[in-house]
C-alpha cells in the first residue's frame, strides 16, 4: 500500500471550485489506496482519476469528468487535487449517524421492519433545489460538525446496538464513494448487510465496484426530462439512466426507484407515464417505485406540498404501465403504504408511513396464493 503523508496545511488549503470537464489526453492511472495521516485523521486518495501535465488532474468518479489544478476541488465538494494526486475530504468524518427503520430510505422489500445504522457524510454531486439535507448536502466535510468513525468502527458499533444491516444515506454517497466503498467491504467481512440510497449520478464502472459490497440500492430518479434534471438538479438525465442499467443488468442487487413528485415541476401526468414507461421497458415490472410527497423546503418553500390526488393519479399511472409494486411515501395512513401481492391482490404487509403493522409473507410468500414476492426478505 502506497502512503505519503500530507501537511495539515496542505490539505486544508487545497479548496476551490471545480473547473468544469474537459477532456485531455492520458492514460487512466489506477487509484492506488493510499491513506495519509493529517492531524489525527485519514485521507484517503481516490480510485479512478487521471493525471496530467502541470500537476493538473481529472476525476472520472461522476459524469461531470471534473478538471482540476492544484489546489482545487471537484463539483462534489470533497475530491481536492494535492499536489496532482487527487484524495477525499470525505473519510472516516460522518456528519450523520442515525438508527432508522429500513423503510425510511425506502425500502419495502428488504427486510421489512428491521432497522439499519445509517450513515451520511458532506458534499455532493448533486444540485437539488428541494434537498432536504441541504446543510449537509451542500456544504464541504470541512465545514461541517463531524466526528470519526473508521469503516471498522462502524461495523462494530452496528454490532453494539445489534443492527445487522448498514447504510449510506442522507447525503449522497457518490459524493463519499471511497468511504462508502471500505464501509461496504468492511460490512460485508463481518456478515453484516449494506443498503445505499443514491441519485446515481455516477460512472457505471466506480457505481458496478461498490455494487460489488451492496446488499440493495434506493435509486431517486427525479424526473425525466433533461431540462427538469438541468433546471432542477444541476445535471444531466442519460447518466442516470445509464447507471440504473448497470445495476438492474450488471450489479446483482436488489434495486427499488424513489421519484419525489413536485408540483408545477415533475407531476405532469405526461411525464410520469414516460417514467413509468421507461422503467416497465428497461428495468422491468418487478422493481418497486416509490411516489414521494414533495414538502417545501430549501429553494422551493415557495411551492404546496404535493396533493395527495397527484400521488395517486400517479400510482395509477405506473400500474397502467405494467407496474407491479408502487407505493407512497411521506404520507400516512395511506393504503399505498401497504405491500400487496400483485398476482392475488390481498395485503401482505400492513404499514403505518415508516412502521410495519403487520407482516404476513412466510419467507416472501403470500400466504394466500403462495406466490413468491420479489425482494430479500430473510
Amino acid at each position: 500500500m502506497d502512503q505519503r503523508a500530507l501537511t495539515r496545511r496542505d490539505f486544508l488549503v487545497s479548496a476551490g471550485q471545480c473547473l468544469g470537464a474537459a477532456c485531455l489526453g492520458a492514460s487512466l492511472i489506477p487509484g492506488p489506496i493510499a491513506q495519509a495521516q493529517e492531524a489525527g485523521r485519514w485521507v484517503r486518495e481516490v480510485d479512478g482519476y487521471i493525471q496530467l501535465p502541470g500537476q493538473k488532474i481529472q476525476c472520472f468518479v461522476c459524469p461531470l469528468h471534473c478538471v482540476l489544478s492544484d489546489g482545487e476541488t471537484c463539483f462534489c465538494r470533497t475530491r481536492t487535487n494535492v499536489g496532482g494526486r487527487l484524495f477525499t475530504r470525505a473519510y472516516n468524518n460522518p456528519c450523520i449517524l442515525q438508527v432508522d427503520p429500513v423503510e425510511k430510505l425506502p425500502l419495502h422489500h428488504f427486510r421489512p421492519g428491521t432497522q439499519t445504522l445509517t450513515i451520511g457524510v458532506g458534499g455532493c454531486n448533486v444540485r437539488c433545489l428541494y434537498c432536504q439535507n441541504w446543510e449537509q448536502s451542500q456544504r464541504m466535510p470541512d465545514e461541517l460538525k463531524t466526528f470519526e468513525l473508521t469503516p471498522r468502527q462502524a461495523v462494530s458499533l452496528a454490532r453494539q446496538k445489534k443492527i445487522d444491516t448498514l447504510a449510506l444515506s442522507y447525503t449522497e454517497p457518490v459524493a463519499f464513494l471511497e468511504y462508502a466503498k471500505d464501509i461496504a467491504q468492511a460490512a460485508r467481512a463481518a456478515r453484516l448487510r449494506v443498503v445505499v440510497a443514491t441519485a446515481a449520478f455516477v460512472e457505471p464502472g466506480p457505481l458496478l465496484e461498490l455494487a460489488r459490497h451492496v446488499d440493495a440500492f434506493v435509486v431517486s430518479l427525479k424526473g425525466f426530462t433533461e431540462e427538469f434534471y438541468h433546471r432542477v438538479c444541476g445535471i444531466r438525465l442519460a447518466p442516470v439512466l445509464a447507471a440504473l442499467e448497470a445495476l438492474h443488468q450488471r450489479s446483482g442487487c436488489w434495486l427499488e426507484l424513489l421519484n419525489l413528485i413536485v408540483p408545477s415541476y415533475n407531476d405532469d401526468p405526461e411525464q410520469v407515464r414516460q417514467t413509468t414507461r421507461w422503467i416497465h421497458e428497461h428495468l422491468g415490472d418487478d422493481v418497486p417505485l416509490h411516489l414521494a410527497r414533495f414538502v417545501p423546503t430549501y429553494r422551493l418553500t415557495n411551492l404546496p406540498r404535493t396533493p395527495v390526488e397527484s400521488l395517486e393519479e400517479g400510482c395509477r399511472i405506473a400500474r397502467q404501465a405494467g407496474l407491479r409494486y408502487v407505493y407512497t411515501s411521506n404520507i400516512a395512513p395511506h393504503p399505498a403504504n401497504n405491500t400487496t401481492c400483485a398476482d392475488c391482490a390481498q395485503p401482505v404487509i400492513e404499514r403505518l408511513g415508516l412502521k410495519v403493522l403487520s407482516n404476513k409473507l412466510k419467507d416472501g410468500t403470500c400466504p394466500n396464493c403462495h406466490r413468491k414476492l420479489p425482494g430479500i426478505w430473510k
